[in-house]
């Protein structure tokens, strides 16, 4: 490599391998003039002694140009940085690695980057007699690097955008299924509350005229006798009316989930024969055969009271909806343990099944193909609110017409909310 005229003083005193001059070692003046990386030899006094082609391309400067200049004489911009490292490496004897550079030569508008390793070179006395460099451009890396980054923060900022289009579409859900369900309170109520009104208007109709008869003191026997029945009908009109106006404010309470039901263990198979059991004398007059299947010694820490709603409800709606006209038919129930962790109930019937259209809305609440035999579409969407939200499980329905429908629960064996003890065995309800 070509030598620069002046400096046979710091060669004589720096510029040494293993006490051979470094201009008389081709091997490195090939090793420089062909790595793909910048290399450079620099003094105790950061002056460059050796320098390739590849390196000189952070300030444009030639290689003749830099031989014997101060790296302050040839890239300003690094020299305070440039010296602290040398120093550094004067003082401690350590080498200085990973070190990026960035900056921008004069004749370019664009910043380059390099990471740069500095390492000490001693002579035979293990002096330290100058600082090799070596430096790899990561330009490209680094603007990969930012692109990766502005693509990182468009999509996180596309997420954060989606989640909050997800959370305003859940609050704009919650709010259409809230009017839906105020829209379902007044037409379900309204029917039962109307009536009332009606028959007490008639009511106070009837009494105002039976008062003025009483008072002109020409009141027949015949009228105190039509007075009587009069209002002896409209108390029973208005009982009934009132009770199925309470009974659906009963289910509409159910609906929100929020009445209180104690958590306890308890057995799901004996608890599932003890409210079909009493739900059993409803099957005679509909010509319904009841099968109970349950698996012994299964244990539960749950809420007795919303299973049983469960099941309750899951019956009352193969009664009503399963079997129209009468039809004879069976509904068979069988509860299983599955693994440790979980139960299974599965609720059958072989009754008309459901179309597609029916199927795909029977737990939205307020959805009935009876509503002319006063059902209030409540049933399967109390048995999913409470399956899902109080018992912590699964639901799923299978149907087509003429099939029959299943119904299958997976419950948890353990509530959501209590940590199960897998050390220990659940012990049985008694």
């Amino acid at each position: 490599m070509t030598q620069a005229p002046g400096l046979d003083a710091t060669i004589d005193q720096s510029s040494y391998f293993w006490d051979v001059p470094l201009g008389q070692q081709p091997a490195l003046k090939l090793v420089y003039d062909t790595a793909p990386i910048g290399l450079a030899f620099l003094s105790p006094d950061c002056r460059y002694l050796l320098i390739n082609q590849r390196l000189t391309e952070i300030c444009g400067i030639s290689v003749e140009d830099h031989l014997g200049r101060s790296v302050r004489d040839c890239v300003p911009a690094l020299a305070d940085s440039v010296e602290a490292i040398v120093r550094s490496i004067m003082q401690t004897g350590e080498p200085v690695i990973g070190v990026e550079v960035t900056g921008q030569r004069p004749d370019q508008n664009t910043d380059r980057s390099w990471i740069t390793y500095w390492h000490p070179l001693r002579d035979g006395n293990g002096h330290i007699i100058g600082v090799n460099v070596a430096a790899e451009e990561i330009t490209e890396r680094k603007r990969n690097e930012q692109e990766i980054r502005r693509a990182k923060e468009a999509a996180e900022t596309a997420l954060k955008n989606l989640q909050e289009a997800q959370r305003s579409l859940i609050e704009a859900e919650k709010l259409a299924a809230l009017g839906r369900l105020v829209t379902g309170v007044a037409h379900e109520i309204n029917s039962p509350v109307g009536l009332s009104l009606t028959v007490a208007s008639s009511l106070e109709h009837k009494r105002q005229a039976f008062a003025e008869h009483a008072a002109s003191g020409e009141l027949r026997r015949s009228q105190l006798n039509d007075f009587v029945n009069a209002t002896a009908d409209a108390c029973t009109q208005l009982v009934a009316n009132l009770n199925r106006a309470a009974d659906l404010i009963q289910l509409f309470k159910q609906v929100a989930a929020d009445g209180r039901s104690d958590r306890r263990m308890f057995d799901p198979g004996e608890l599932t024969r003890q409210v079909l059991t009493s739900l059993r004398p409803g099957l005679q007059k509909h010509n319904l055969t009841l099968n109970i299947e349950c698996e012994p010694e299964l244990a539960m820490n749950s809420y007795p009271g919303y299973y049983g709603q469960v099941l309750s409800n899951l019956f009352v709606n193969s009664v009503m909806h399963a079997f129209p006209h009468g039809s004879e038919g069976t509904v068979d129930v069988k509860v299983r343990g599955v693994g440790d962790h979980e139960v299974e109930v599965l609720f059958c019937d072989d009754g008309c099944g459901m179309s597609f259209n029916v199927r795909r809305q029977a737990f939205n609440p307020f959805f009935t193909t009876r509503r002319d035999q006063g059902c209030a579409g409540l049933g399967l969407h109390i048995v999913h609110n409470v399956v899902t939200n109080r018992l912590g499980g699964r639901i799923n329905l299978d149907s087509e017409p003429n099939a029959g429908t299943t119904v299958r629960l997976v419950l948890p064996r353990v509530a959501p909310g209590l940590a199960m003890d897998t050390t220990a065995p659940l012990a049985k309800s008694t």
